[in-house]
């Protein structure tokens, strides 16, 4: 989504949802957040499972610095202490190794990703090791571009939500899904949205 897709799913959002009606006027719209697709992405997004942005960014500076060609055989080519040297965890090198290997042998094929549904990618990927539905979501719609996503199960979300809605606690992520249905088809803008609004939201 570039940044007038962004500017129009909101403003159609905001006809919908008044609260995004009175937050929008008070952060403004998020910037895009575009990422390539294939192994490179979908190794950045292990090498980010449950530690924090810039801890992220440094881990994902060093591993593309030993690999040199981020690849899936550049991957297995490589020493699983080289890797843990460079900061991934020994649980994430397994998951690495196991990416590889499936797009080696053809148990995940990148190419027909871009053509199945979101129901179905979300399946392929978090049929992986290591991938549950956050992290195929992320792929789908930071990647393959996709308009409609929520990841329900990322915890800034749903303190976003929880904000914007003047809840007294965080939705759950069942709850969250249902409180968003009408956001659809432009829940990836909202998002998108929920995320600037955690890091900018008033007091």
């Amino acid at each position: 989504m570039d940044q007038q897709c962004i500017d129009d799913a909101l403003t159609e959002l905001a006809k919908v949802d008044t609260d995004i009606a009175r937050a929008l006027p008070q952060v403004g719209s998020p910037a895009p957040r575009l990422r390539p697709s294939g192994f490179a992405a979908l190794l950045a997004i292990i090498i980010g499972q449950q530690v924090s942005t810039e801890a992220a960014a440094a881990i994902r500076g060093r591993v593309e610095t030993l690999l040199g060609d981020v690849s899936a055989n550049q991957l297995l080519f490589t020493e699983d202490q080289a890797l843990r040297d460079a900061g991934l965890s020994w649980r994430k090198v397994e998951y690495a190794n196991g990416l590889a290997e499936a797009i080696n042998n053809g148990t995940l094929d990148l190419a027909v990703l871009p053509d199945m549904n979101d129901d179905e990618a979300i399946s392929a990927i978090s049929s992986l090791r290591g991938f549950g539905r956050w992290s195929a979501e992320i792929y789908l719609m930071f990647s393959l571009r996709r308009q409609d996503i929520f990841p329900a199960d990322d915890l800034a979300l749903l303190v976003a939500l929880g904000r914007l809605k003047r809840l007294e606690e965080k939705p759950t992520p069942k709850q969250a899904r249902q409180m968003i249905e009408h956001w659809a088809p432009y829940r990836s803008a909202g998002s998108l949205f929920l995320w600037h609004y955690y890091r900018g939201a008033p007091a």
